[in-house]
């Protein structure tokens, strides 16, 4: 025996399978709202931005594979970028001018260290800059100036004893070369006072032994450590 539907029941089941596709197109505006904040967010590259995209997408499509793919993005286009193309600047700098004999570079987990000896700023025994030395310190503050990262300045001697009035040991002669330097930049160059500070080590911080003329040459030096 067939069972009848009264009217006002099939016009209710009638109207509701019509309104159906009402979710769908809800669901539809609702991701398409998402995506394009999503765009708008990252229109611009900031590593706050995305990492709060990647928790965002994380809860939805899966936390970890969101997160290795944004943050390989961020490292890739926001830290390794400028560092790379500062290294290519210095080096560049280096090369044209050939300061290849005075000036060397060394990346390490401070950062960028720019290992400048002693005979292209100062006479032996002295932390006066030359004239040639602004000429250098001019060349290098065109390419450091503008960076945001702080910048030590770091005096270093080799291990033969010092003894003048005005230098009665190593320690008063690296700190005052690494005041000059920083103070000229400061002062003749524009770098900013608020990302410079000064350090000297004396002979206790080499970067090659002490056991010949050669080697005592790169230990006598002031490096421009541009920190992470």
């Amino acid at each position: 025996m067939s069972r009848l539907i009264p009217e006002e029941n099939f016009h209710a089941e009638e109207g509701n399978d019509k309104d159906r596709y009402l979710i769908t197109y809800a669901d539809l505006i609702t991701l398409l709202l998402g995506l394009f904040i999503i765009l708008y967010t990252i229109s611009n590259i900031d590593a706050v931005k995305y990492k709060n995209v990647a928790q965002a997408l994380g809860s939805i499509f899966g936390k970890e594979n969101i997160n290795k793919v944004v943050t390989n993005d961020i490292s890739n286009n926001v830290l390794e970028s400028p560092k790379n193309k500062l290294i290519d600047q210095l080096s560049k700098l280096i090369e044209n001018y050939d300061y290849t004999s005075s000036i060397q570079l060394e990346e390490s987990e401070r950062g960028i260290t720019i290992h400048i000896l002693d005979d292209i700023l100062f006479a032996p025994g002295q932390a006066v800059l030359n004239e040639g030395s602004k000429v250098v310190l001019n060349r290098l503050a065109s390419v450091i100036r503008s960076i945001p990262n702080d910048i030590r300045i770091e005096g270093h001697t080799d291990n033969t004893p010092i003894n003048t009035p005005r230098y009665p040991s190593n320690w008063h002669l690296s700190v005052d070369r690494a005041l000059n330097t920083a103070y000229y930049l400061i002062q003749n160059e524009g770098v900013d006072p608020d990302k410079v500070s000064i350090v000297g080590y004396a002979e206790y911080h080499p970067i090659a032994p002490n056991d010949t003329p050669e080697s005592r040459t790169k230990n006598r030096r002031v490096d421009l450590v541009i920190l992470k």
